[in-house]
């Protein structure tokens, strides 16, 4: 019961701390595609270039008081960022009730924050930042031969080792898929992008949750092809939302997907 609470406590904070964080991963979903810093200048509408006051940049709230809209120019401000700040809100309290006060947390909620920028960013322009994809994949590593808990080991080494290999088995495995798609259907399947987003995955949740990752995702991706087909008779997607949310699904249950697939 006193664990119970103690996680709930934990969940609680880290909602109103994923709430500004989100705030956060705005400014890095607008500005890494524009290839603009993410520390200079300071909020500003992207209309009238007014600075945004403090009290217009409190997650949510502001917002909804704002009705969506700049103070000063009443030009609409996305919904997207509404979502982002309530998205990443839920993510770490989840992460926080799920693995309490540990490192795991940690970890993952470093991990968290790169899928939802690389997903929203992919999403709006069909391409997820090198910052994101690379700089992942190199914290990854290093925190995996810090912490090789996070991989189930005690030894540094392998668990550099076991980091090292979700890179390889999750960029390698879909880089073949990609490979084998462009040779069939004479085009591009498969973005360089999305190889990287999946060595990230591995490189935190090893080559297990890589590999469910992977044959997860085009189930996510089949259900909003098909709504994308009808609606514009598109058949281009951002396949980087899909790996993300199957890359969370794997964190949170991948060893009981595991499990039942093999003693179903």
């Amino acid at each position: 019961m006193e664990s119970f609470v103690n996680q709930s406590i934990l969940a609680i904070i880290l909602f109103f701390f994923g709430l500004c964080i989100g705030s956060f991963l705005n400014v890095c979903i607008y500005r890494l595609p524009r290839q603009q810093s993410i520390i200079k200048p300071r909020s500003h509408c992207p209309s009238c270039n007014k600075t945004i006051k403090w009290y217009d940049n409190i997650p949510l709230i502001s917002f909804i008081l704002l009705r969506g809209r700049c103070r000063y120019c009443k030009a609409t401000i996305s919904l997207q960022y509404f979502i982002v700040e309530l998205l990443t809100g839920f993510l770490f309290s989840l992460v926080g009730y799920m693995f309490g006060a540990t490192i795991f947390t940690f970890v993952y909620l470093v991990f968290i924050c790169n899928l939802i920028v690389a997903s929203f960013v992919d999403f709006n322009f069909r391409i997820i930042p090198d910052e994101i994809s690379l700089g992942g994949i190199v914290f990854g590593l290093i925190v995996s031969f810090i912490f090789p808990k996070i991989h189930q080991t005690n030894s540094h080494i392998l668990g550099l080792f076991r980091s090292f290999t979700g890179v390889i088995v999750g960029g390698g495995v879909i880089w073949l898929t990609g490979i084998i798609g462009d040779f069939i259907f004479k085009k591009e399947t498969m973005g360089g992008g999305d190889v990287k987003l999946l060595g990230l995955i591995g490189a935190f949740l090893g080559w297990k949750m890589a590999l469910v990752t992977f044959f997860i995702a085009p189930l996510f991706g089949s259900i909003a092809g098909i709504i994308i087909k009808l609606k514009t008779k598109s058949s281009l997607i951002a396949y980087g939302p899909y790996l993300s949310l199957a890359s969370i699904l794997a964190l949170f249950y991948g060893e009981r997907i595991i499990d039942w697939v093999i003693f179903r």
